[in-house]
């Protein structure tokens, strides 16, 4: 199913985006879409979207299943406004959003479907979830120029931490339940990333509701969709592992020579299981158990 842009597919999106949930895919290159949208079709997300330019390439096998929007995201603030326009059109759906190239883990996620997860989190009275955006990088550049590589992904398993997250309408103070969070090739090549860009927090997760605008920094204008927990407890968090930054690291004629390689004394294989981002801490399961 392909749409000519944005606004063909929301005419017809309250019959596309049922029953849910729904993910959003924003291809800026055309690096591993096919496996992000496999991932998360696999993952029980119904419908899948996916925005990317139109000469971009697709698997046959996925024509059918997935609904193809042309879509310019060179545009200013062009994930931010598809995102809310989608929230818009589908009113108390749980949806998704991230870039290809990037898969979203979640407790327990290998035997449990994105459904239940969001069945029990909406229990808890929560309306959006904290995920961490884990940097995954190719173990050797040589044979893997762009950073990217399935089989021989790392990333690092130290190196993360949080910073009260101020409130310039308030004084500055600390929001409350919010925190900027940061670790991994952001932080150790923060030389080459602007600081409006090094937090690896992002509310990727959340439920639409009508007048629900996302902001470029991947926070909302609801302010509670912006805490990672409720006031009385742990929630759950996820991760969305992600080859972005290495793409970008090595694209940049800036920083491409810097940098021989991605691995540190802290890179570690990536298992592609949650149960390695639950022992790092990468995410937590509340009290899902």
């Amino acid at each position: 199913m392909q749409y000519s842009g944005l606004d063909a597919f929301l005419k017809e999106a309250k019959a596309a985006l049922a029953p849910g949930p729904v993910a959003m895919v924003f291809c800026e290159d055309e690096t591993e879409i096919d496996t992000t949208l496999r991932h998360h079709m696999q993952s029980g997300f119904k419908p899948v979207l996916a925005f990317m330019p139109p000469q971009f390439r697709m698997a046959p096998a996925l024509r059918e299943r997935v609904h193809r929007i042309d879509y310019d995201l060179t545009a200013e603030q062009a994930v931010p406004r598809a995102v809310s326009a989608v929230s818009e059109a589908g009113p108390g759906l749980w949806m998704f959003y991230c870039y290809n190239a990037e898969y979203l883990f979640y407790p327990f996620c290998e035997t449990r479907s994105i459904s239940e997860m969001l069945a029990f989190h909406a229990e808890e009275r929560r309306d959006s979830m904290l995920t961490y955006v884990v940097d995954l990088y190719a173990g050797d550049l040589d044979r893997h120029p762009q950073a990217v590589s399935l089989d021989e992904a790392y990333l690092d398993r130290s190196g993360y931490y949080a910073l009260a997250r101020n409130d310039p309408a308030n004084h500055n103070h600390p929001k409350e339940r919010q925190l900027d969070f940061f670790g991994g090739l952001r932080w150790r090549y923060e030389e080459h990333v602007p600081a409006a860009r090094r937090k690896i927090d992002r509310i990727s997760v959340f439920r639409a509701k009508p007048g629900l605008h996302l902001r470029e920094d991947h926070t909302f204008d609801d302010e509670e969709y912006n805490t990672y927990a409720c006031p009385w407890h742990h929630n759950l968090t996820a991760a969305l592992v992600s080859f972005r930054t290495a793409k970008a690291l090595k694209r940049n004629p800036g920083s491409t020579f810097d940098i021989q390689s991605f691995r540190w004394h802290n890179s570690a294989p990536f298992e592609w299981h949650s149960r390695q981002l639950l022992d790092l801490g990468l995410m937590e399961p509340g009290q899902w158990f």
